[in-house]
């Protein structure tokens, strides 16, 4: 019986260019060979209409879009059974009204 291969030790090491932002919207473009990831910052200057600034795109392959996916679910699972259910819409618009100083 051949032994079980060792998992290799993981060293991660951001590059110089490193860089962390904000998004709080995403869009998802698939093709034949690849996932796209397009994340930006989305605003309303009225409430009839949306500006979305896109500042990054991410390329996966089908397999890591598959395990980003995977990570994802179960990391909102334990979020939700921590913090609650997500709820995508909002459920109440009570919002002040007037000036904002």
């Amino acid at each position: 019986m051949s032994p079980t291969p060792q998992q290799p030790q993981m060293n991660v090491v951001q590059t110089p260019d490193y860089r962390e932002s904000y998004a709080n919207s995403v869009q998802v473009r698939v093709s034949v060979w690849d996932f796209s990831l397009v994340f930006g910052l989305a605003s309303s200057d009225s409430p009839d209409q949306v500006t979305i600034r896109n500042h990054q795109a991410i390329f996966l392959s089908p397999q890591q879009a598959k395990a980003l996916w995977n990570v994802l679910g179960q990391n909102l699972s334990q979020y939700e059974q921590a913090f609650g259910t997500l709820n995508l819409e909002p459920q109440n618009m009570n919002f002040p009204q007037g000036p904002v100083n």
